[in-house]
């Protein structure tokens, strides 16, 4: 690390000290699920609120990568979460060479990655971005992690190819999803095929059609929000037609 970027991360601490806010930290802990057993169990949060960390991640974006990582080690929730805006701002900045380190940096510390924001804020714009026109491999292998954020990473990634409406890798992600046995994983599936599904109703409903009698509840809820209600409570009751 050198001086300036030293000089900057201190910046960012004493700014970040400066609008922390304890009430809504306690806010926090109790919505990102911090209690013991629960998926937050044991994140530290001190309650800065993400349009004042976005408007950090604008002031110190020229943040240099190893005091990002800095960042992005912290057990301060915030921290982390400064440390993945500031590198998505960093990778849509750059060539193809810093993107890649990015990239890197990124699959190498995803056990830093650990809540469902700090997921949503990053997974489309690094993973998701950088795999677009290459090897769809890592998405698969993180998919099949034993781990609920690299799996939840694998399906948000590919929100960057449903915005370019390309929706093979994410239906072939879900179906193969479609057991897990997480809600947050549930969620996320049902959002991305209602992305699809605003993009291309065909699509979407094509796969209802197959698997929602076999689909989990709430990921079926999520996918089938924006139908009209009569067409709700079909794929509710199963009661749709194959193919």
């Amino acid at each position: 690390m050198d001086v300036c970027d030293g000089v900057m991360l201190e910046e960012i601490r004493e700014r970040m000290s400066g609008i922390k806010d304890d009430a809504h930290a306690q806010v926090l802990r109790r919505f990102f699920k911090t209690g013991p057993g629960e998926y937050g169990e044991g994140d530290v949060f001190i309650g800065i609120r993400v349009p004042h960390l976005r408007s950090l991640a604008r002031d110190y974006e020229r943040l240099g990568l190893q005091s990002a990582l800095e960042l992005l080690k912290s057990p301060i929730h915030e921290e982390r979460l400064l440390a993945l805006l500031i590198l998505v701002r960093a990778y849509k900045k750059h060539d193809e060479v810093l993107q890649g380190r990015i990239y890197r940096l990124y699959l190498e510390n995803t056990g830093f990655i650990n809540n469902w924001d700090l997921v949503d804020s990053s997974a489309e714009h690094i993973p998701g971005a950088y795999l677009y026109s290459r090897t769809r491999k890592p998405l698969v292998k993180l998919a099949a992690s034993g781990s609920l954020w690299e799996r939840r990473i694998a399906v948000m990634a590919t929100f960057h190819f449903i915005r370019k409406f390309e929706y093979g890798e994410t239906l072939r992600i879900i179906e193969g999803l479609l057991k897990d046995k997480e809600d947050l994983i549930h969620k996320a599936c049902g959002w991305m095929l209602r992305e699809i599904g605003k993009r291309d109703a065909d699509v979407e409903e094509s796969f209802l059609e197959e698997h929602c009698r076999n689909m989990p509840r709430t990921m079926l809820r999520y996918a089938i929000e924006r139908f009209p209600e009569k067409k709700r409570q079909r794929y509710l009751k199963g009661t749709v037609d194959k193919g």
